[in-house]
């Protein structure tokens, strides 16, 4: 049974690996998880959104264009959009290709297949969830759903987090109908005007902020609120140090070759 996640009971890494091991290999793939694993890191970050026919799977962008052959397979008048496509064909895309030769080949990932991975080899998972514009709060509904299912037996469950407050309204909403408790982050690009309110009305108990904006009084505030503080992107040694020296809890990183992962 999985255990409960507080700000407290933090079970977490400090080093997690960005979209799998997203420079070396092709983000979001499972590729990607095997490579990170294999210089040592136990949590990874991925991206998930829906298809048209509402499976969850793995990829940061709206569009096709940059990771995938959507363009060349299926002909420029088809929808770049990778939300209107359903799964059946999004499975037929070469998402490894734009990376490097040797990944040619390399699928599209589903969350079940990545909940597969993380489960068989004792990995954690932060799941950013990433919706397709207009269908916001169904996203984190079914998100938070299918990652319930996947993780219902699992000693530590995934973290949710999401940019979109309706993304996370849609997975705080499912909570009391789900059999497990999954923890919740909200993400910042900017520390707008009322973001510690909106983290606390929430549910959430970590605040992920892009690496610059935290200093000691943002530091200090959201831990006053009660929150764990963890940061994207981080790939240098000055500003990894920067933010453990502050406090922080956890660094997502792209740089799994520079950063071994140690301690918890």
């Amino acid at each position: 049974m999985s255990q409960i996640v507080t700000a407290e009971h933090w079970p977490y890494p400090r080093w997690i690996a960005h979209r799998g091991a997203g420079q070396l290999a092709p983000e979001n793939t499972l590729a990607a998880f095997r490579i990170g694993a294999g210089y040592g890191y136990r949590m990874f970050e991925c991206d998930v959104k829906l298809s048209s026919d509402g499976l969850p799977f793995l990829l940061h962008d709206s569009t096709l264009t940059r990771t995938t052959n959507a363009a060349v397979l299926l002909g420029p008048q088809t929808s770049e959009i990778a939300g209107e496509h359903p799964w059946d064909t999004l499975r037929t895309l070469d998402a490894g290709a734009w990376h490097s030769p040797p990944f040619a080949g390399e699928p599209l990932s589903t969350l079940d297949a990545i909940a597969q991975f993380c489960l068989h080899n004792d990995c954690l998972l932060n799941i950013e969830i990433k919706p397709t514009p207009g269908t916001e709060r169904h996203t984190g509904d079914i998100v938070a759903r299918h990652a319930a299912r996947l993780w219902q037996d699992a000693a530590v469950p995934p973290l949710l987090t999401s940019f979109d407050v309706a993304a996370l309204e849609g997975a705080r909403d499912a909570a009391p109908e789900l059999p497990i408790h999954l923890p919740r982050g909200l993400l910042l690009d900017t520390l707008w005007t009322g973001w510690l309110e909106t983290a606390l009305a929430l549910g959430c108990i970590a605040v992920v902020c892009k690496h610059t904006l935290w200093d000691t009084s943002s530091v200090i505030q959201a831990r006053n609120a009660g929150f764990r503080c963890l940061s994207y992107t981080v790939n240098d040694e000055a500003a990894a140090k920067r933010l453990f020296d502050l406090g922080t809890d956890g660094v997502i990183t792209d740089r799994v070759d520079l950063f071994y992962p140690t301690g918890k």
